[in-house]
């Protein structure tokens, strides 16, 4: 089945990689962001300088990171494939992991500037009445919901977009690692701008979408901190 000229299986493609790494981003983004605002100043910084590398590199430098470390050519590849059977390399998990590298700076900003909106006092008090774990589930996830909500929509949207990563991790295989912006790529390559415009217009009403939802969640933030 096709949608103007493309297959539906490039929007399956791309549900499925944005899917699992907007999970990836915010299952390690926003612990990882919990701990940096919780931090002493100099274990902060040493852990926000390895949260915001992907940031600095290009995202082609991130996928040959990956591909290198996914496959054969490293021991972790090898042991994936050899004793687990598990193979990332040219498959939609494996493009799913490099998008969620590329995004992670972005959650882990997010959430981290909620948590940090958190009255100290309120999280000290907690602590003396429960474990860091039940604080953290209990108390700081409810109270910084909006800012968790709206690292997770920006993960979802930056994970939607990733091309230079994704391609390099996964390749251009139709029907199986072909995202969006993929088929955008191709589209234009073979000089077909109808097709082109039809997926780029696509992309922007989801853009306008998801920028609605991001505005509303950073309406429901706190605008100062609580002392």
């Amino acid at each position: 089945m096709t949608f103007s000229g493309v297959s539906w299986d490039v929007f399956r493609v791309s549900a499925e990689v944005t899917g699992l790494a907007t999970v990836l981003c915010v299952v390690v983004g926003i612990p990882l962001a919990w701990r940096i605002a919780r931090s002493r100043p100099a274990t902060a910084s040493i852990l926000s300088s390895f949260a915001m590398l992907p940031l600095v590199l290009p995202p082609t430098a991130i996928g040959y990171y990956v591909l290198y470390g996914l496959g054969r050519q490293s021991a972790f590849g090898r042991f994936l494939g050899d004793d687990l059977g598990v193979r990332l390399v040219f498959t939609w998990p494996g493009a799913a992991i490099a998008a969620a590298i590329v995004s992670l700076p972005l959650v882990v900003r997010t959430a981290q500037a909620g948590f940090e909106q958190i009255d100290p006092d309120l999280l000290a008090v907690a602590h003396t009445m429960s474990s860091p774990r039940r604080v953290f589930w209990r108390v700081a996830v409810p109270l910084a919901w909006p800012s968790l909500a709206a690292a997770a929509v920006i993960g979802f949207a930056r994970n939607l977009g990733e091309f230079g990563a994704t391609i390099i991790v996964a390749s251009n295989i139709p029907g199986e690692t072909r995202t969006i912006p993929a088929a955008i790529y191709d589209a234009t390559q073979a000089g077909n701008p109808a097709l082109a415009n039809t997926l780029a217009a696509l992309t922007l009403l989801i853009g306008v979408l998801l920028l609605s939802i991001l505005a509303w969640l950073l309406h429901r933030m706190p605008r100062t901190r609580r002392t």
